[in-house]
């Protein structure tokens, strides 16, 4: 029940600051988000940093669950607002930049996709997923501009704050970098959401937890958790098979998630707890796809422990 919840920042029975309670108290109703593919690359792709990617990404850059990008974005998004229409009737829309690196364009270029999005119907705000050295002082500048006029959010990939795992999966920059790309967009007054993967390679219980305290430290808008999942056919995927490490099970995830909340600041805001790749690709771990069993045990272990995002901050 809602009234034994010790956790203020909460509309439900969740003991962490949800993206939808979030969006519910500055807009008044439920809000959805709608994956676009904007036609990007990356620089870890088309060869100025890597021709090979991050070892866990699929062909189409973390945007497995966008429509084509050759089709306009007006289509696109009509294209999601009618599958979220079968759910819910009445909602604002958040048109969500997903796929590869989202800054790695001409300026000229982000602004026609950009301003066509925020004009889209039933919107009130916009979210762009990039990397931290995609951040020229152009783009930074125009971001701010686009912050003036709707409730924007950059997303930003972090993964680990751990150099030595950075390296592994080839992202292609350090920790520094990434700080350096954030403290760029807070200047700007941006609202940042970080991404951090939970299982990389090489990483155990400490350097998970690691990158928690970096986050907490650095305390953005908002925050994502994912899950590292192994698709076909991507490098993780020849790794795993293998036997160079093991795909985390589903008490150990749980766990360290719980613990990872205790020590974020009750304020930022949690925009997921999990990730999920498409079905037909997946290797492992299969318990991944159980996206709902997940969360009720993470919302089941909070309780047990009498505890909440924050506890520990």
């Amino acid at each position: 029940m809602k009234n034994k919840n010790p956790f203020e920042n909460s509309d439900t029975n969740k003991r962490y600051y949800t993206y939808d309670c979030y969006l519910k108290r500055r807009f008044g109703k439920k809000c959805v988000k709608i994956a676009l593919d904007g036609g990007f690359t990356c620089p870890n792709i088309d060869g100025k940093i890597s021709s090979g990617g991050c070892i866990f990404c699929s062909e189409k850059g973390s945007g497995d669950h966008t429509p084509p990008c050759n089709i306009p974005l007006e289509d696109q998004f009509m294209q999601g607002k009618a599958l979220v229409s079968s759910k819910w009737s009445d909602v604002f829309y958040i048109p969500y930049f997903q796929a590869h690196t989202n800054t790695y364009a001409p300026i000229t270029v982000l602004k026609e996709k950009f301003d066509r999005a925020i004009e889209l119907p039933d919107t009130v705000g916009l979210s762009i997923s990039t990397r931290p050295d995609c951040l020229e002082d152009d783009v930074v500048d125009y971001l701010a501009e686009l912050s003036e006029k709707t409730y924007l959010t950059v997303e930003l990939g972090l993964q680990s704050a751990n150099d030595k795992t950075l390296k592994l999966i080839n992202r292609g920059h350090s920790y520094a970098d990434f700080v350096n790309g954030y403290n760029k967009l807070k200047k700007k007054n941006i609202n940042v959401c970080i991404h951090i993967i939970n299982g990389l390679p090489g990483e155990e219980y400490h350097d998970m937890m690691h990158t928690a305290s970096c986050v907490a430290d650095l305390h953005p808008h908002a925050l994502k958790i994912h899950l590292l999942y192994i698709l076909k056919n991507t490098p993780l995927a020849t790794m795993f098979m293998r036997g160079d490490f093991k795909a985390l099970e589903r008490e150990e995830y749980v766990k360290t998630v719980c613990d990872q909340l205790e020590l974020l600041p009750k304020d930022i805001v949690i925009e997921r707890l999990t990730g999920d790749g498409v079905k037909d690709d997946l290797i492992a771990p299969l318990w991944s796809t159980k996206k709902t069993i997940v969360n009720n045990e993470i919302d089941k272990e909070l309780v047990k422990r009498g505890s909440f995002q924050g506890f520990l901050c």
